[in-house]
């Protein structure tokens, strides 16, 4: 049988992925017993992560959102794709704003991979100002890449730095572009986050940036969150997912967005 921490990681990447946990499926899925996920279900409840039902859990509605590394498995091809297509936007030499999240992680690791930009040597190809600690993890080893990490307080539940340590760096810098992930984006209201505190770091980042990327899948399409980033008219180029409908990504252009479907 699995440690209870692995059962732990794989019931929330099922949340994450269903919305929803029933026991007996999930007893089956892990190949482990009814009585097993009852224990685990109520553990996680316990540390305010699900939320308990008849029958299984859902996400804590108290919280606003579950930690970033049990997110990752959701539409990760799409968020793949949509990554490659905006890594290709930026061009040789160009300094490059990213703020956490996992689509904006898998655009560093596109950008970090990207054949015309390798080098074997130490010359910089392309510079990253990023907030969030993990982009920076995995970036700080690729020598083609100058890696700027801001300030600030760390947010476990998204590894982002926040605060004033974060936007005063980011008000000394300028940006070519930036490639912004959000919670939610429509027309009327912009780019949103859940976290009031990323919302204003993610502000500054925008602020900085000549040219201005959000990436989002088609489930953040049309949809709002509490603390506003920026709004629609600051944004140039909206990357999202091919499954998009015709009806959403029409009034982002009737906006004036350019709409990239990857």
């Amino acid at each position: 049988m699995a440690a209870p921490q692995v059962r732990w990681s794989a019931l929330l990447e099922m949340l994450t992925r269903d919305g929803r946990i029933e026991v007996e499926p999930a007893a089956v899925e892990l190949g482990v017993s009814v009585a097993t996920i009852r224990r685990d279900l109520d553990e996680l409840a316990r540390q305010q992560m699900v939320t308990r039902t008849h029958g299984g859990a859902v996400v804590n509605a108290i919280a606003y959102d579950l930690p970033l590394r049990y997110k990752a498995a959701r539409n990760a091809p799409e968020k793949e794709r949509i990554a490659h297509a905006a890594a290709a936007l930026v061009k040789a030499g160009a300094v490059v704003g990213l703020n956490g999240g996992t689509t904006t992680t898998e655009v560093a690791r596109a950008l970090a991979t990207r054949a015309d930009l390798g080098s074997d040597g130490a010359e910089t190809a392309v510079t990253v100002v990023t907030n969030a600690l993990n982009i920076a993890n995995e970036l700080v080893v690729r020598r083609h890449v100058k890696l700027v990490v801001t300030g600030g307080v760390a947010r476990p539940a998204s590894y982002e730095l926040i605060g004033p340590l974060a936007t005063e760096l980011l008000a000394e810098i300028a940006l070519d572009q930036v490639f912004i992930g959000v919670d939610a984006i429509d027309v009327a209201h912009g780019a949103t986050a859940h976290h009031e505190g990323e919302a204003g770091v993610n502000r500054a980042l925008v602020r900085r940036a000549q040219r201005v990327v959000a990436v989002a899948d088609s489930s953040k399409l049309d949809r709002r969150a509490f603390a506003r980033i920026c709004p629609v008219e600051d944004i140039d180029v909206l990357v999202t997912d091919r499954t998009a409908s015709d009806e959403l990504t029409e009034s982002f252009t009737a906006a004036g967005v350019e709409v990239i479907r990857a």
